[in-house]
């Protein structure tokens, strides 16, 4: 089967990318939407990303020279008004990433679609312009909600990893995202009993996203990082972030850019190949069949 390798600008031989999901307090108010308990605990660990895990991250970024795709829930932009100007006058991209950060299992099309409309509305305001991107909390979507994307004018989505470089599915062009070069899955610690493990050193963390970054570069992949600011943004793992970003950033065959770029290339250059399907149907008549 012909398998062409995706072309980057210019030659280069993989691609980069620095998100960052700007949670803050949004899942702490989709999980307690019936009525919030009287504890802080949790809620606090949050606002540190708002108050300073964020700022540190774009003081990082202006010191190694890139620009970040930053998808924010609507409620956090209400809550803090200046982010979202702050952002965009630092020269970063800013996304949607729900309301309430509403997690797909639990929504319908109609709660997906009357949140993406309201944060379309917030980010207009704060910004006076519309966002072209969307990244789904919790990394899931469905086909519905991909129509739903389109419709409203979305240029990409990035919440699945069906390749490791730019795709299309549903019609919406796809910029994938990895566990593996997520912050959540070794970083974050709530207490209280809930957690499973203990957080990673960020040391140990930075040795495997670089084995990461240097065998994907043989498959022209696209390494999208993404972080948290109220995780990624306490003193060590900033300190890591820089060591790794200024590391591939001075490489002169990787492509660093924001997911919005990204999807602009994909479709100036590869609409029309590179294409998936749900397949949903098709699943579901093998499965009749099986039965």
């Amino acid at each position: 089967m012909d398998r062409p390798r995706y072309s980057w600008p210019d030659g280069k031989r993989s691609a980069a990318c620095f998100s960052v999901d700007v949670d803050a307090e949004a899942p702490y108010l989709w999980a307690n939407r019936t009525g919030l308990p009287p504890y802080l605990g949790q809620l606090e660990q949050r606002r540190f990303g708002p108050r300073e895990g964020i700022w540190r991250i774009l003081d990082m970024l202006d010191r190694v020279g890139v620009k970040g795709s930053f998808y924010v829930p609507s409620v956090v932009a209400e809550l803090h008004p200046d982010l979202l100007p702050a952002l965009c006058a630092r020269g970063h991209e800013v996304g949607l990433h729900g309301h309430l950060h509403e997690v797909v299992s639990e929504t319908t099309v109609d709660q997906f679609t009357a949140a993406l409309d309201h944060s379309l509305q917030v980010f207009q305001r704060q910004t006076g312009s519309a966002p072209v991107g969307f990244r789904s909390p919790a990394w899931e979507m469905t086909s519905a909600m991909l129509a739903v994307l389109k419709d409203r004018g979305l240029r990409y989505d990035s919440s699945l990893m069906g390749y490791d470089h730019p795709y299309q599915i549903g019609g919406v062009v796809q910029v994938p995202v990895q566990w593996q070069i997520d912050d959540a899955i070794y970083f974050k610690f709530q207490g209280g009993g809930a957690d499973r493990w203990p957080p990673e050193p960020a040391r140990v963390v930075e040795a495997s996203w670089r084995d990461e970054f240097q065998a994907g570069r043989d498959y022209g992949q696209l390494f999208t990082i993404t972080v948290h600011p109220w995780i990624s943004g306490r003193a060590q793992r900033v300190t890591m972030l820089e060591r790794l970003l200024s590391d591939i950033a001075a490489q002169d065959d990787v492509w660093f850019a924001t997911a919005g770029q990204i999807a602009d290339w994909h479709l100036s250059t590869h609409d029309g190949r590179f294409v998936a399907e749900p397949g949903l149907d098709l699943l579901t008549a093998v499965l009749e069949t099986s039965a």
